[in-house]
């Protein structure tokens, strides 16, 4: 791709996303939105995806963000449900979904019906995060959503080249199909755990941030690349060394971490947005190679693949959420019990993304009947985020779902931030006590009032507001911080700007203030 269609996608796709977070709409369905009309603008190239730039390049970065911000803890206590999902669903999607089309669209040979089964099952992991992020939905249910979607690529993409060699006429029996899903899960999980420790040690041992998070965006490639060279998951190696990194993310200097979750942020930001365009995009290539087929029979197969999608996702969904439950006492004890609602949101949470995408432009051209698999696998992906993506957040109000205890979450972060500024107050006084510690009364003071400062500021926001501004007395302290530190970059500015101190001067100051302002005021996402 020349230079500069790709600076007009990223640009494009980036005010796009802008735009959505001034509105209702979740950027992800604005995005496709937005593609879809650019498509056909004069003037617009073609954006082709190629599965070799979108699944090395766009994937791994795109599941280490997801991973490092997932709870490691959380996942590992809802690993039952996840499994059923990221290995159990996409399984049964690929085997339902491909019969069922394998029925409806006269003249598709079973097995490229199996191969569009396995290219439309897994659900997406941006668009999981993305949607589950805007609605805020309750703990257990975004952490199920986000767990499936961090591993069901791998299983698609399993099943897939199964199929695939199925398809071509390669033998592929269900013993082979076994076996190489084994291989793949198993040695991509190794991979991931040969990497994560020295990884992470090298983290720890690199001081200079600029290097820290130069090596902070070679993890998920360097990972991804190390299980494809052995024929392993990419995916799963990503994801076990993106989790272990974001357990330990403590371990590793101030410093890095700011530099590293602004990095990311940007990073996230840009390639979500340009994989949701990309979708979009991609109707006008999909387009071109059916012309062979009548247009009304291919629009009425959409329909009836997308419904079997949908159909498929619920029909595995609540036999895997209570047949469990009704065998096993140790599943009922262990998980906190449910009803019928959180299995709706979760059947209904299934939105397709570019993965399935990038999976069905990777079909070879001698694959019978490969552009009604392109086209189909894009109606099922637009379906999907247009139609679900839509319809869920007015679904949630009307199930009336619990939403997060907001006021648990505070007066649990009051009672962890009290504990841990007692034992800051006993190790400062242990300190103090030494000839070596010195300080001066007014020093000491400013190091215990920091202190208590910290320990007061989330018990403040369980207190009253203020009648006028509706503002907890810790925001209307931040808020005032923030207005004097404001005052004096001004000062600092005019100074320079009346040459009474230099640029460096002023950049080293300003770095402080920035500090400062970073320590008085923490941005609510």
């Amino acid at each position: 791709m020349e230079v500069l269609p790709l600076v007009a996608l990223v640009a494009g796709s980036a005010a796009v996303a802008g735009v959505a977070r001034r509105t209702p709409v979740p950027a992800p369905l604005l995005l496709v939105a937005a593609g879809l009309l650019a498509g056909y603008l004069p003037g617009v190239p073609s954006y082709a995806l190629d599965p070799h730039i979108v699944l090395p390049l766009l994937l791994p970065p795109l599941l280490h963000t997801a991973a490092v911000d997932s709870s490691y803890l959380d996942l590992r206590a809802n690993i039952r449900p996840i499994a059923m999902l990221s290995v159990g669903y996409v399984l049964f999607a690929t085997l339902a979904v491909g019969y069922a089309a394998y029925l409806l669209v006269p003249g598709l040979p079973l097995p490229v019906a199996l191969v569009l089964g396995a290219v439309v099952a897994p659900p997406d992991a941006v668009a999981a995060t993305a949607i589950a992020r805007k609605l805020g939905l309750p703990n257990r249910i975004t952490t199920i959503l986000q767990g499936e979607s961090l591993v069901n690529d791998a299983t698609a993409i399993t099943a897939y080249k199964v199929a695939l060699a199925a398809a071509i006429g390669v033998s592929a029996g269900w013993a082979d199909g076994i076996v190489e899903f084994l291989l793949a899960s198993v040695g991509g999980i190794g991979v991931g755990l040969l990497l994560m420790v020295p990884i992470h040690h090298l983290r720890k041992r690199l001081k200079e941030p600029l290097l820290q998070n130069t090596l902070s965006l070679l993890i998920p490639f360097v990972a991804y690349a190390a299980a494809e060279r052995v024929h392993a998951s990419g995916v799963l190696a990503v994801v076990v060394v993106a989790l272990y990194l974001g357990h330990r993310n403590w371990q590793v200097d101030f410093a890095t971490r700011l530099q590293e979750e602004a990095v990311w942020r940007m990073v996230a930001f840009v390639l979500e947005s340009v994989v949701f365009a990309l979708i979009g995009l991609q109707l006008p290539v999909v387009l071109e190679g059916l012309a062979e087929y009548d247009a009304g029979s291919v629009a009425w197969y959409a329909v009836l693949v997308f419904l079997a999608v949908v159909a498929s996702r619920f029909l595995w969904v609540f036999p895997a959420t209570f047949v469990p439950r009704w065998i096993s006492e140790r599943i009922r004890t262990r998980e906190p019990d449910t009803d019928w609602k959180a299995p709706v949101v979760v059947g209904w949470a299934g939105m397709r993304g570019v993965v399935s995408l990038a999976i069905a432009f990777s079909v070879p051209a001698d694959v019978p009947n490969r552009n009604l698999i392109l086209f189909l696998t894009f109606t099922t992906v637009i379906g999907t985020l247009v139609v679900q993506g839509l319809t869920l957040p007015p679904l949630i109000r009307v199930l009336r779902l619990p939403p997060k205890n907001l006021q648990a979450e505070t007066l649990a972060e009051a009672q962890a931030q009290s504990e841990a500024s007692r034992a800051a107050d006993e190790r400062l006084s242990e300190l103090l006590e030494s000839p070596e510690n010195q300080l001066p009364p007014p020093l000491a003071d400013r190091l215990r009032t920091v202190l208590e400062r910290r320990r007061n500021a989330v018990w403040e926001r369980l207190g009253e507001v203020n009648p006028v501004t509706g503002e907890s007395a810790d925001e209307i302290y931040r808020r005032l911080a923030r207005e004097m530190i404001e005052s004096e970059r001004e000062v600092f500015v005019s100074l320079r700007d009346r040459r009474r101190i230099d640029d460096e001067m002023l950049r080293g100051l300003l770095r402080r203030l920035d500090l400062e302002e970073a320590a008085a005021y923490r941005e609510e996402t």
